[in-house]
């Protein structure tokens, strides 16, 4: 915190719980006014839904309306058709929450709350109410209508007092990720620095990504954002996605050539100082990129059959200049069409992507499968032991294990998680039972519950603010306001409470062990489902013969890859390796690039290059770690002399340029390509 920040943003997370606070109290007024027959349910919700930002309160609030409609309607379509068979029941809901939390786990996005919350909702709504079944379509209405009550009154004073929009925090991350993509350009263009303070930036700049791409999928529902800025921030985006592999592919080319021979090519050399001078120029301040693409253009010489290895790789080089220079200047275009508020159409821009901006992301089916076959499970054992015992208030226990597993189905250890969970709703029952047998008894004026609610609950709000105890805080909230089911007459009775207290806890703790279960493979299972996931892809990459998008792949593989940084001390060396350098994206961006060349080439190549490409999906479907097989390297370099004498000029240096790619990403510590030796292999 900075004593020159402004007020509200020094104070943010007091302001926050205060904000949080004063809504929650205004929906429990309401809902209380209109005589709801659980308002607690509206001040719960507030605190569910609430967020730092603006537009991720409404974002959030938008997709629990949808997926508690969607889980509403299900329960009054299950609950009255199947109350005669309460097995058949168990086992429909069980099945429902396990489904939905396999398609939120497959989404990813803040949009899989619709799918998680569509079904647990079945679970909050459909197990109370198994002993009124006839009443189930009021119910469901009454939860629809205090659920919509809390969303409305956390989105109105969200919006409404001292709000916060997403843009600024979106567009100053953007800012200083691309402040930082630049500096490492100058690096790596100079040649400074050690390879692991480089290495560090990389994998710092590629995690950045991603999470301004979560934090991204907000702007559309934050009513305080221009839309130009909207659609400014997502093609900054796309252009992000693409420069990360563009600058470590500059470093393996720069490495690749050496000093000596960047010592003997005087013009490329201060062609590289000019570059790293200007990608970190002011506007005012640096000369038109007109002329730093001229400059490259005159360093590029004509790719023929009697091509050296140097010159291919100086070729390859020089063409990712190029791409850098464009990347550059059109974030700065961008930036400066967002700071005037012009569309994104007027601005003249060098790259221009094939799929649009919607970020593409992992999906693990296997891993997603296990966890909704967790949850299930966990649900009908905890309904065996309900309807097995006779337990009168043992529906909190098939409930609270529907949550617990779905909140923390999308972490590694989600046992950890739940069991966190379940400890701090411990505290919440405590604290409960402070305020409904000690506290609430005494108090008759709705002034003074408000007073009296006052510290625990902004305390709460408090911990949601921060991120390191967002968990903690809202598990506290959430449970203690569920607990404490304030309504308009006291009617607490310690030993309902306590039975209710005891199932509430089951249920976690029946999740928990099921999770371990389910669940118990940890980090290192997963950190190698991620590299296997990669490979395979690159595999599809290779055995396609169609256009792809760069972009798209780019997006793919660098949320692969922040995924992996997070487990990277469970990966094998050589896997390592390569998330450091970004080799498998580089791949497979130049294999895209391939494939387009391929349009082009005469037959005899592309009869080559497919052999090729075939060897490389194979190789890649096999890849189990360590290095590539020694073929495979003489099949790229009978490519690589396939393509050098090629007619086509164009279609020929494309493939080189992509061929050169694949050949440094796959075997970097390989012999230089030498071509008479390829002459003899391709015979």
């Amino acid at each position: 915190m900075r004593a020159d920040e402004p007020f509200l943003v020094r104070h943010a997370d007091l302001i926050f719980a205060l904000k949080t606070f004063a809504a929650s109290m205004l929906a429990l007024v309401i809902a209380l006014a209109m005589d709801l027959p659980r308002p607690y349910w509206a001040m719960a919700t507030v605190y569910i839904t609430s967020q730092p930002l603006a537009g991720a309160t409404s974002s959030k609030a938008f997709f629990r309306v949808m997926g508690t409609l969607v889980g509403a309607t299900m329960t009054v379509a299950l609950v009255p058709n199947l109350i005669n068979a309460p097995e058949l029941l168990c086992l429909a809901i069980a099945l429902w929450v396990g489904l939905c939390l396999y398609l939120s786990l497959l989404d990813g996005t803040p949009r899989s709350y619709v799918f998680m919350l569509a079904g647990y909702t079945v679970a909050l709504i459909g197990f109370p109410s198994v002993s009124e079944p006839g009443a189930i379509f009021d119910t469901a209405v009454a939860r629809v209508e205090e659920i919509s009550l809390g969303i409305i009154c956390a989105s109105l004073v969200s919006t409404i007092v001292f709000p916060r929009s997403v843009a600024p925090a979106v567009a100053g991350r953007v800012d200083t990720w691309l402040a930082d993509a630049r500096r490492l350009s100058q690096i790596v263009l100079l040649r400074e620095g050690t390879s692991e303070t480089r290495r560090a930036r990389r994998i710092k700049l590629a995690v950045d990504i991603v999470e301004i791409d979560t934090l991204s999928t907000h702007l559309a529902y934050d009513r305080l954002t221009d839309r130009n800025a909207v659609s400014g921030l997502s093609e900054i985006r796309l252009r992000m996605l693409m420069m990360l592999p563009v600058i470590a592919s500059l470093e393996d080319r720069l490495a690749a050539l050496g000093e000596e021979t960047l010592r003997r090519q005087g013009e490329l050399k201060r062609l590289l100082e000019d570059l790293a001078q200007w990608i970190v120029s002011d506007v005012s301040a640096r000369q038109p990129a007109e002329r730093i693409r001229a400059a490259i253009a005159e360093r590029q010489a004509v790719l023929d059959d009697s091509a050296s290895w140097e010159r291919i790789i100086t070729t390859s080089l020089l063409s990712r200049l190029r791409e850098l220079v464009d990347l550059s200047r059109d974030c700065r275009v961008l930036t400066e069409a967002i700071a005037e508020n012009r569309g994104v159409s007027t601005a003249d821009l060098a790259f221009h992507s094939e799929a649009g901006a919607a970020p593409v992301r992992h999906r693990d089916r296997g891993l997603a499968l296990w966890s909704a076959a967790g949850a299930a499970t966990a649900i009908l054992i905890c309904c065996a032991f309900w309807i097995g015992a006779g337990w009168p208030d043992g529906a909190s226990a098939p409930m609270m294990a529907a949550i617990a597993c779905s909140f923390f189905a999308a972490q590694d250890e989600p046992a950890r998680f739940i069991r966190s969970f379940g400890l701090w709703s411990l505290v919440a029952i405590v604290v409960v039972a402070v305020y409904l047998f000690a506290l609430v008894p005494a108090i008759s004026h709705l002034e003074v519950l408000v007073l009296a609610l006052a510290p625990t609950f902004l305390l709460y709000g408090f911990l949601i603010a921060r991120p390191a105890t967002a968990g903690t805080g809202l598990a506290l909230a959430a449970n203690t306001a569920t607990l404490l089911a304030l309504q308009s007459t006291y009617s607490a009775d310690f030993a309902s409470y306590a039975n209710s207290a005891v199932a509430f806890f089951v249920g976690v703790v029946i999740a928990e062990l099921v999770t371990r279960i389910a669940r118990g493979v940890g980090a290192e299972w997963v950190a190698n489902r991620l590299v296997l996931s990669s490979w395979k892809t690159l595999a599809v990459a290779a055995e396609r013969r169609g256009k792809h998008d760069r972009a798209e792949f780019a997006g793919l593989m660098l949320h692969r890859l922040t995924l992996l940084v997070q487990r990277i001390a469970f990966v094998s060396e050589s896997d390592r390796r390569d998330a450091d350098s970004l080799a498998q994206v580089r791949i497979g961006i130049n294999i895209i690039d391939l494939r387009r060349a391929r349009y082009g080439l005469a037959a005899p190549t592309l009869f080559v290059l497919d052999d090729m490409l075939d060897q490389l999906a194979v190789a890649f479907r096999r890849h189990t770690g360590g290095g590539m097989p020694a073929e495979l390297l003489a099949r790229i370099d009978a490519a690589l002399a396939a393509a050098v004498k090629d007619p086509n000029p164009q279609a020929r240096e494309d493939a080189l340029i992509g061929l050169v790619g694949i050949r440094r990403g796959l075997f970097p510590q390989a012999p230089a390509y030498r071509a008479r030796l390829e002459k003899g292999i391709a015979a």
